[in-house]
């Protein structure tokens, strides 16, 4: 994993005039060519030399639209890199040990959160017992590395209203109570963890996110716009809790928020269908390995399903477009029949696991499959545990692509880095180390994965926002390594650079 922490803001700077981006090579594989930018669009472009004004020689460099990260919980990805990280134990009992070391250095009194554990694979089980016994009376809330699960100590349930819980492992709804419970740092701290975390981002090219994040979005990224220039467009998705204030105001997914200078748009509405793989609580049509005759062996259904089809309905009729989060192929099902009955557009988020039947309606009803490419690879040893010959179903993004879905890359930040390049390799190459690739017959081609980082835009066209990334090296010849650490020169969001040059 590349570290982006310390980047520094300088990178952050408007352009006055007119600027062509000169010598540079228009798209993958494209000729060589100039990009004029005027007023922050892209003003005309052209295979012929350009002067007069301010150009800048790119020296054969590669120009591609600006890249999209279509799924991120943005305060979550900046907080978590300011936190204990579990991403590398292998058991419970490690788990505990790195509490231990890292509760020795905090202030007497903060509450210790972690970030980043998978239990799908470990040898024990996370319990509150194990906490309490490095960490007996400091609060402790450590969160799962796919969001759905937390485990907290006997002083971190109490902390957030859970006393007397038999594990101290909590999963789906009282797991985002739990976090909901937890102490948050000032809004201004945030922001500037945010700020921060989305400078490195534009340093991997990104011009734009959709944000998740469980919270107020609309109102959060309206404060933060109007602090200043932000580094990256936002969409800023709606939870059902908000959704009646969002359509009180008029509000429709695309709609630009007044008062952030373009940058900050409606999103859509969020919704869940099921759990998670990690957690095993993705709803599934076969039971998990040793849950067989439990009540929970085939995963969880977060929403009813008439209570799915009135949301969606509510929102569609007042022009905000659901975002339904389905995992197990079971979920997808669901979601799929949810939007058939409704008749809208939409989203499925993640969509893992597909049945054979379920993988062409996607295209027939017009529905978006957001996709994390990344999970394959994280994911590939406990989905061989999990849903054990059901694997060649699983991330099925070579499928979805040929039966004509539109697929639109995500990273899930922070359960994997907010880096489109590991995002783009990842599908391409179905492997994240030295390992044969996952199920190599679900790869898909370097220019389909661009496609789905830049929403479908594989070239810079004259009209549009010059939102555009500047890479030293085209994509077409990058092999896997060179994929996941490619070179960014500069990043520009309407025309004032992000990044570099």
């Amino acid at each position: 994993m590349t570290s982006l922490d310390g980047l520094p803001p300088r990178q952050l700077h408007d352009e006055e005039g007119e600027l062509v981006l000169s010598n540079v090579r228009l798209g993958p594989g494209g000729p060589i060519g100039s990009v004029r930018i005027a007023g922050g669009e892209v003003a005309a472009v052209t295979e012929d030399a350009v002067t007069g004004g301010r150009v800048l020689d790119l020296d054969g460099r590669t120009l591609l639209p600006g890249l999209w990260d279509a799924h991120v919980h943005a305060a979550q990805w900046a907080s978590v890199r300011h936190r204990l990280d579990l991403s590398g134990a292998d058991s419970a009992r490690a788990a505990a040990d790195a509490v231990r070391g890292h509760a020795a250095g905090l202030p007497e009194g903060e509450v210790l959160i972690g970030y980043g554990f998978r239990d799908g694979l470990w040898p024990d089980a996370p319990h509150r017992s194990l906490l309490d016994a490095v960490c007996p009376d400091r609060p402790v809330a450590l969160v799962s590395a796919d969001l759905h699960a937390a485990w907290l100590n006997s002083a971190g349930l109490a902390l957030v209203g859970g006393a007397g819980h038999p594990s101290g492992l909590l999963r789906e709804g009282e797991c985002f109570r739990a976090v909901s419970a937890l102490p948050e740092v000032p809004d201004e701290v945030l922001d500037g963890w945010i700020a921060e975390a989305l400078r490195a981002a534009a340093a991997r090219g990104v011009t734009g996110v959709v944000d998740f994040h469980f919270a107020d979005n609309l109102t959060d990224w309206s404060r933060r716009a109007a602090s200043g220039p932000l580094p990256v467009r936002v969409d800023a998705a709606v939870y059902p809790d908000r959704l009646e204030a969002a359509i009180a105001r008029g509000l429709r997914t695309g709609d630009v928020l007044p008062g952030t200078g373009g940058l900050v748009r409606v999103g859509p509405l969020k919704l869940f269908a099921d759990g998670s793989l990690n957690t095993r609580t993705a709803l599934c049509a076969d039971p998990y390995p040793g849950l067989e005759g439990t009540a929970e062996a085939y995963g969880l259904q977060e929403t009813p399903y008439e209570e799915l089809l009135r949301l969606m309905r509510r929102a569609w009729a007042h022009g905000v477009e659901p975002a339904v989060h389905a995992i197990g192929d079971r979920a997808n099902s669901l979601a799929l029949d949810a939007f058939a009955a409704v008749g809208c557009r939409g989203r499925i988020e993640h969509a893992q696991l597909l049945a054979p039947g379920d993988v062409p309606r996607f295209a027939a009803l017009g529905v978006t499959a957001g996709v994390q490419p990344a999970h394959a690879v994280d994911d590939r040893d406990v989905a061989d545990r999990h849903w054990a010959g059901r694997t060649g179903r699983a991330f099925a993004y070579g499928d979805l692509l040929a039966a004509g879905a539109w697929l639109e890359f995500g990273s899930d930040a922070p359960v994997a880095p907010l880096d489109p390049w590991l995002t783009v390799a990842a599908a391409v190459g179905r492997t994240g180390d030295d390992r044969p690739a996952w199920h190599p017959e679900q790869r898909i081609p370097v220019r389909a994965a661009l496609a789905a980082s830049t929403r479908g835009r594989l070239v810079v066209e004259a009209g549009g926002p010059a939102d555009l990334v500047v890479l030293d090296a085209d994509p077409l010849g990058a092999d896997g390594r060179a994929l996941r650490e490619m070179p960014v020169h500069a990043t520009l969001l309407a025309g004032r650079f992000t990044f570099g040059p």
